[in-house]
Parts: structure tokens; C-alpha cells; sequence
């Protein structure tokens, strides 16, 4: 077997040393098993996400149903309860609306969030849909909307607390999230579930009619498998790296040896 080829450079660099060689043969193990891992972890996320938007796809186009009642809102959560179809019955409290600062395909305007009172008492906050910037007037009155028992069907969405780039201000009355707590103690309310509710299109209603229901974007980003294959890319260049590194070892012993 012909000796490989022996560089200047060579020459003048001795082999690493056994501490050197141990130190690198840990540094590219604990690469290697670590990109194995996260490529593990994206395998697992990837088999959760794809689980999550069947669920999710499977309640959004059921029939609806009852929402959790009040002695289950301590159970409520994302994972078992959003987007689920319910269907609620009660009386708005339109002098206690809320309008949420949002953007549509349409431009700029709000999401009209209402307290319907159930006859229980108890309140669900419902986002009745979104209206243009200019609804309410210039006098901020905004028209009028359904009187007497009213039954709503939409999905069940979670509060949405205030962020860094989106702050409310409820002592300005400036809006930019649907924060159920944040909103309720502002509007004096009380008995007010833990989630709000996304109101359903209204059928037969025209395209001047507002607020315009149905507007729910549901939109899960489902990127695991690109990371995934990026973490396993990475181990594999971690082994070539490392069988490069062994093959220059070799090489330098073998000019050592000439020398």
C-alpha cells in the first residue's frame, strides 16, 4: 500500500498528542450524540404535530357541542379543548363589548369580542368576527347587534395574554389581544370562562354585514421534518469530520515515521 502523500506542512506538524486525540474523539461524540438526539426530538415533534392538526382538523368540522361548564374550566386547555365546536345560548351585553385591534385581507380594523351571559349566569366572552376600521363612526357607535336569547356556534379559542410588541392598555381601553382575564376585570364582569369563543359565519348574511364571522385562521407551522433532516445531516458530517481527522493522524504518523 503506497504511503499517502507527505505536505510541507507536514513536515513541520508533528501527530497530536494522546490528550489532544482523546479530547477531540470526546468533542466529536458528544456532537455526534447530540444531533442524534435532537434529531430524535424532531421525529417525536413531527409525529406530535401531524397528530395535533388531525385533532384539530377533526373538531373544527364536528357537530358542535356543549363548552365546558364552570366546574370544568379549571381543566380547560390548549391541547385537549381549542378549536373544539361548540355551540352556546345566551343574551349579549353589547354595552360591554370589546374591540380588538386586528388586520384582514380587507385592511385594518377590529374584532368585536361581546359578553354573552348564559342562563346560568356565567359569561363566555364571544369574538363575534371582525369589522372594518370605521364601523362604530366617527361618534364610536357602533350599530347595533342581536337582542333577546341568542344561540352561537363557533370554536373554542384560549385567552390570549398580552405580549411584548402587542401591550394592552385597558386604562386607554387600547386593545391588541383577547386576554379573557384582562378584558373581564375591565368590563366588571365576573363568572367569565377561561377561554372566548370564535363565532361561526353567520348564514345568509351579506357582505356589508358587520362584524363578519368565520374568520378563524388555523395555521400550525409544521417544520420538524426539515429539522430533523438537518440534525441527522449534521451527525453524518460529525462522523465524516471525525474520519477525516483519523485519516490526517495517520498521515502525520506515517511522516513522522520518515523523518
Amino acid at each position: 500500500m503506497p504511503s499517502p502523500p507527505i505536505s510541507v506542512e507536514d513536515s513541520v506538524r508533528g501527530p497530536r498528542g494522546p490528550v489532544a486525540l482523546v479530547l477531540l474523539a470526546l468533542f466529536g461524540l458528544c456532537l455526534f450524540v447530540g444531533f442524534i438526539e435532537l434529531g430524535n426530538w424532531q421525529v417525536r415533534r413531527l409525529a406530535w404535530k401531524r397528530d395535533l392538526i388531525a385533532h384539530v382538523d377533526q373538531r373544527v368540522h364536528a357537530p358542535p357541542v356543549a363548552p365546558p361548564a364552570p366546574a370544568q374550566w379549571p381543566q380547560v386547555n390548549a391541547e385537549r379543548d381549542e378549536y373544539r365546536h361548540v355551540s352556546v345560548t345566551g343574551e349579549f351585553l353589547h354595552d360591554r363589548q370589546t374591540l380588538i385591534w386586528a388586520a384582514s385581507d380587507t385592511g385594518s380594523g377590529y374584532f368585536v369580542l361581546t359578553p354573552l351571559r348564559m342562563a346560568d349566569g356565567s359569561i363566555v366572552l364571544v369574538n363575534r368576527g371582525f369589522a372594518p376600521e370605521g364601523w362604530c363612526g366617527r361618534d364610536n357607535r357602533c350599530a347595533a347587534g342581536p337582542s333577546g336569547q341568542v344561540t352561537v356556534t363557533g370554536l373554542l379559542r384560549m385567552s390570549e395574554p398580552s405580549g411584548l410588541f402587542r401591550r394592552n392598555d385597558p386604562a386607554h381601553n387600547s386593545w391588541y389581544t383577547r386576554d379573557v382575564p384582562a378584558i373581564a376585570a375591565a368590563r366588571g364582569l365576573s363568572r367569565v370562562a377561561p377561554y372566548f369563543i370564535d363565532q361561526d359565519a353567520v348564514p345568509g348574511a351579506s357582505a356589508q354585514d358587520w362584524p363578519k364571522g368565520g374568520t378563524t385562521v388555523i395555521n400550525f407551522p409544521n417544520n420538524h421534518l426539515s429539522y430533523l433532516i438537518t440534525w441527522y445531516l449534521m451527525a453524518l458530517l460529525t462522523l465524516v469530520a471525525g474520519a477525516y481527522v483519523g485519516y490526517d493522524e495517520y498521515r502525520l504518523r506515517q511522516a513522522s515515521k520518515r523523518t
